[in-house]
This record gives C-alpha cells, sequence and structure tokens, in this order.
C-alpha cells in the first residue's frame, strides 16, 4: 500500500537515499519486532515499520532500473527479481533452523542484521544520466494523480488486483495441499524448494524471450499470464507427490514468467517518464489482490 508513497519520495529525492531509508527502516522493525511482548508490537514493528520499509526500497529500486535499461527493460528487470526467488530458497530452510536455534527473537534479530544490509544496497542506485531525460529529479509533480485517470494504465493495473489474488495460493498453501494428498514433510518441502527454483528461472528465461524484437512484450506477458492461469486451474489435479510436483513445476515457471514482464509492461502502457510513479500505483492496487486471495483461497 506504501508503494505510492515510495515512488513520491524518490521522484522528489532521488532513488539512493529513499532506498537507503527503506533499508534502515526494514531492518529496525524487525529489531524491534524481537522485544515485542504483545501481538500489536508485532503489528507495529514488523507489519508496518518493516513493511513500510521494504515499500520504500522496492519501489525505487525497480522503478530505476527500467528507467536505466530501456532496451533491455525486461531482462533487466527479470534479473533484478529473480533475487526474491534465491533469497526465499535460502530462507526457506534457513528460518526454520534459526527459530530451533536462537528462538523467535533471536531469529529476527538476525534477520534485522541481514535487512539492515539494504542500507548498503541502496547507496549502490547511483544517479546515472539517463539518455532523453534532464538531469536532477523529475519535475513532473502531479504524476500520480494523472495516473489515477489514465484509462489504460488502469485497466492494466486491475487486471493485476486479479492476477495476484491467485499468485500467491500456491505459495501460501502449497505446502498444506502436499500434506493433504499424503506428502511427508521432506517432500513437502520439495515441492515448494521446486516451485521457488522455478519460478526464479522463470523470471530470467522470460525476460530474456521479451527482450526478442519479434513479438511485442505485452503479447509475452498476454501469453504467460494465461498459462499461469491455466496452470493454477489444473492444481487441484495433483492428488499425488508426482503429480504435484510437476504441476508445482509449472505453475513457479509460469508465474515467475509474468512478474518481469509485469513491470517492464508499465513502461509500454505509460512511458517511461512516469514508470517509478506508475511501479507505486501498481503495487498498491495489486496489494488488494494479494492481500485477499490466500486468505478467501483457505
Amino acid at each position: 500500500i506504501a508503494g505510492p508513497l515510495g515512488s513520491a519520495l524518490s521522484t522528489r529525492f532521488g532513488a539512493r537515499p529513499v532506498a537507503m531509508a527503506g533499508g534502515f527502516l526494514s531492518g529496525l522493525g524487525l529489531f524491534l519486532g524481537a522485544f515485542a511482548t504483545h501481538m500489536t508490537h508485532l503489528y507495529l514493528s514488523v507489519g508496518l515499520l518493516a513493511g513500510l520499509g521494504w515499500a520504500l526500497v522496492f519501489t525505487p529500486s525497480l522503478g530505476t532500473v527500467g528507467r536505466y535499461f530501456p532496451a533491455r527493460r525486461a531482462l533487466a528487470t527479470g534479473l533484478v527479481v529473480s533475487g526474491a526467488s534465491v533469497s526465499g530458497l535460502a530462507l526457506g530452510p534457513l528460518v526454520p533452523l534459526l527459530l530451533e536455534t536462537y528462538g523467535w527473537r533471536g531469529a529476527l534479530l538476525l534477520l534485522a542484521a541481514i535487512s539492515f544490509n539494504l542500507v548498503a544496497a541502496g547507496a549502490l542506485l547511483r544517479p546515472m544520466p539517463i539518455p532523453g531525460e534532464s538531469p536532477g529529479p523529475p519535475k513532473d509533480r502531479a504524476g500520480l494523480v494523472r495516473l489515477l485517470r489514465h484509462g489504460p494504465f488502469l485497466r492494466y493495473a486491475l487486471a493485476f488486483v486479479l492476477v495476484d489474488a491467485g499468485y500467491y495460493v500456491p505459495f501460501v498453501h502449497g505446502e498444506a495441499r502436499a500434506h493433504e494428498v499424503g506428502c511427508d514433510e521432506h517432500r513437502a518441502g520439495l515441492v515448494m524448494a521446486a516451485m521457488a527454483a522455478v519460478d526464479g528461472g522463470g523470471r530470467v528465461a522470460a525476460g530474456w524471450l521479451a527482450g526478442r524484437p519479434a513479438t511485442p512484450l505485452l503479447r509475452h506477458l498476454f501469453t504467460w499470464v494465461v498459462l499461469t492461469g491455466l496452470t493454477l486451474f489444473l492444481l487441484p489435479l495433483g492428488t499425488s507427490f508426482g503429480g504435484l510436483l510437476a504441476l508445482a513445476l509449472a505453475y513457479g515457471f509460469c508465474a515467475g514468467a509474468l512478474v518481469p514482464l509485469q513491470f517492464a509492461g508499465v513502461a509500454e502502457v505509460v512511458g517511461a517518464g512516469r514508470l517509478v510513479h506508475a511501479i507505486g500505483l501498481m503495487q498498491m492496487f495489486e496489494s488488494f489482490g494479494s492481500l485477499l486471495g490466500p486468505p478467501f483461497a483457505g
């Protein structure tokens, strides 16, 4: 929901200081959460403070990358967002180990230490002269308001509200589904790890394929969205370990493939000059689908 705030602040102050501030807030939220004595404290620290920090990191970073590489935007975005899959694979087995060894407070402290590294990562967003753009912060202060009256963008964003309503369901409920069809802890974990691994591969592959000039980027995106919907529709047919694993692999690859094209496609809809604003607004719209989908499916 804080996506538009991240885009507005990065427009005013630049991506580097906003991303660095976001990295500090994300680490601070996890650090304070380690001292919580009530659930409300966790809502405020891990939920509100760390969540705000991640929004201030994600929107400026992704918007900056999209503006730096206009000719190979899809591939650059695919490489950037594949990091989420890498961290998911790493933290999947690491977090249970931290919980078992240090308890939830110690685990949050260690995760806070990892998150504070976002400050250094944000410092790497060097201001660079971009062809076709005037130096200094963009002068368009009304970009967010104008986008709210931009029909093609609104239809694009609302479409991804529907996409996100289903996108996270297998990642949230996949392990429980694996147990339901008779998988033990090891096999259930294997299904989830395999889905996360091919998700990252799909992000890079789709970005590379979209760089081929033969087909417009939005047609690539449309194809991957259709394939993601079909594989999601077929997932309930996986009633054994082998069947569920095969469908999870297909879903992970297709779902991963649409992520970089989604953000690269924003520039096709609104133009590169309003990319940061558009990504922030689209995140806000998408969050409603992301929040409603998994509970509704459960």
